[in-house]
């Protein structure tokens, strides 16, 4: 019998209420790129009947998220990912479904290796919101961290 791990978009819905809260939709998840999909969905629409900037935050915040777990998960033995801070900037209007598009802005690979001379490395994250049309709608950027196991 073999037994499947779960995939990155699982794991968060199992462990994130508000990924499930949110029905968020894992399009894309590796190293190099994530994409998560906020439906259109009337309950998390705002004052002008477009999603919500919570809602927004939330989805781009996940789309981190997940390109953070796919990049370093051969790091979670030793060390836990943790935002630090975020910023974000509203574009355009957004209205219907949105995407994120997450990417990370070093290389995993100079991260790891902070870690590995005992540093706490931070790393930021870079995350473009989109209409269905393409329109870039928000960017967020996270700055991360691998925080060492004690």
């Amino acid at each position: 019998m073999t037994q499947t791990q779960p995939t990155i978009g699982e794991l968060l819905a199992a462990t994130v209420p508000m990924v499930r809260t949110l029905n968020l939709e894992f399009v894309e998840t590796s190293a190099e790129r994530a994409v998560l999909r906020l439906p259109d969905q009337t309950e998390f629409h705002n004052h002008v009947a477009g999603p919500h900037a919570g809602a927004m935050f939330t989805l781009a915040e996940s789309a981190s998220g997940a390109i953070v777990l796919a990049a370093f998960s051969d790091q979670l033995s030793r060390a836990v990912p943790l935002a630090v801070r975020a910023e974000i900037a509203y574009k355009k209007f957004a209205k219907g479904p949105v995407t994120a598009t997450a990417e990370l802005g070093r290389p995993a690979a100079e991260v790891v290796a902070e870690l590995d001379a005992g540093e706490r490395p931070e790393f930021p994250v870079r995350i473009a919101i989109t209409r269905e049309d393409g329109a870039v709608t928000g960017e967020m950027s996270i700055v991360w961290t691998l925080r060492p196991n004690s």
